[in-house]
């Protein structure tokens, strides 16, 4: 069975993406739960880096200029399917474990999984890298300590993502104008 795709319908534009279910199941069937249940829909955008990356994912960011942006999550304890198994987020804070097993690098175009830096911490919280951030592989401890592994790859409309990229920000890394994720649709 192909991977999925999932189409970020943004309020700058789409753009495609490979979802890794073959290599990552846990992170992948937990992203795709998400966006089939609208949790992404209305979501802000909340860290614009240029030359680094676009973060995404925190529900506190259906407001532009939330003071808590970057701190939320998925419901705790609540659940979602994979590979016949239904696995429950974490009661705490909504966080699903660590998956470091396959060894993509965080090449541009690439979805990541953000997290707090401690172990099993992500959530719903992903960014796409425009620059290759090797330092952030979990496979590479000689580059840093970060562990994102690495769940989807953009296959079309890498000029959105660019574009989003450059956007200009505050001194929190928030675009000054909001970008918003309309929905995001797995095929």
């Amino acid at each position: 069975m192909p991977n999925p795709t999932a189409t970020f319908n943004t309020t700058e534009g789409t753009f495609t993406a490979e979802i890794f279910m073959d290599t990552l199941p846990i992170t992948a069937s937990n992203f795709v739960d998400l966006c089939n249940t609208g949790f992404y829909n209305g979501v802000h955008f909340h860290r614009v880096i240029d030359g680094f990356m676009l973060q995404f994912g925190c529900p506190h960011a259906k407001n532009a200029k939330a003071q808590n942006s970057g701190t939320g999550g998925p419901k705790p304890g609540s659940t979602y399917t994979c590979g016949g198994r239904t696995i429950t987020r974490d009661a705490n804070e909504g966080c699903i474990p660590d998956e470091l097993v396959d060894k993509t690098s965080n090449e541009p175009g690439t979805l990541s999984m953000a997290n707090t830096g401690a172990p099993n911490s992500g959530g719903s919280q992903f960014f796409v890298n425009t620059v290759h951030n090797e330092f952030l592989d979990w496979f590479r401890p000689d580059l840093g300590e970060s562990q994102h592994p690495v769940f989807g790859r953009v296959v079309t409309g890498m000029d959105i993502v660019n574009k989003i990229g450059k956007a200009r920000c505050d001194s929190n890394d928030n675009p000054n104008t909001p970008i918003m994720m309309n929905t995001i649709t797995i095929a």
